[in-house]
């Protein structure tokens, strides 16, 4: 089967052949790795479901289980989402942190634009209503809405439009599979999810040795 296609309980994913001694020796290692990033993918995959119509994508974080980044994003995208950034040079985050360290979330953006220039997107992290106000007047193109409710997502969203900003939301902290629509309905472009990666249960595959008749049949 190809990456990313459904599969029901019974389905053949894999046909393997070889040396049995080989085989027997890769398998668990094997199954270990497939379980975990078609858990991933299937994850994904239902969060997407729960968003569908809205507009908003499933995005994944760097919380990720260490040696496996590269595949786990990979497994997200197989899933229906869309990846965040691989490492910390692919793009300025300023979490609540730099915005203590700097005085404010204006002083925090400016000081990242006037290190890294125009070339390096930038998301700054907020939590509150005035705090997204302020990024959208800074110029911020990213803004990551920390642990908000509903109505406060969705004022922050409006108030990005009514700048005519063109800026990005992100909703972030505490989000459930059983709310993503709710939150994506508020007018979010993404739902950041980092139980995509360092929390998906495993999909449950086995490897069952044929006999030549069983595979000539």
């Amino acid at each position: 089967m190809a990456d990313g296609d459904p599969v029901v309980p019974g389905s053949v994913v894999l046909g393997v052949s070889g040396p049995l001694p080989v085989i027997l020796t890769a398998e668990r290692t094997m199954l270990n790795l497939l379980c975990q990033l078609s858990g991933v993918a299937t994850l994904t995959a239902a969060w997407q479901r729960a968003v569908a119509g809205t507009g908003a994508r499933v995005r994944d974080t760097r919380k990720t289980v260490p040696g496996l980044r590269e595949l786990q994003k990979y497994a997200v995208r197989c899933g229906g989402g869309v990846n965040h950034r691989m490492g910390l040079g692919d793009a300025a985050l300023i979490k609540d942190n730099h915005v203590t360290a700097a005085g404010s979330v204006t002083a925090a953006y400016r000081a990242v634009r006037e290190r890294c220039g125009a070339a390096v997107p930038v998301e700054v992290e907020v939590d509150t209503v005035e705090q997204a106000r302020e990024a959208v007047a800074a110029g911020a193109e990213l803004i990551l809405l920390d642990n908000m409710t509903p109505g406060q997502l969705r004022e922050c969203v409006e108030l990005g439009r009514a700048a005519g900003s063109g800026a990005r939301f992100e909703a972030s902290g505490g989000l459930t599979l059983a709310g993503a629509a709710e939150v994506a309905a508020t007018g979010v472009d993404y739902l950041a999810v980092g139980a995509l990666t360092h929390s998906a249960p495993v999909l449950d595959l086995g490897l069952d040795l044929r006999t030549d008749d069983e595979v000539s049949r």
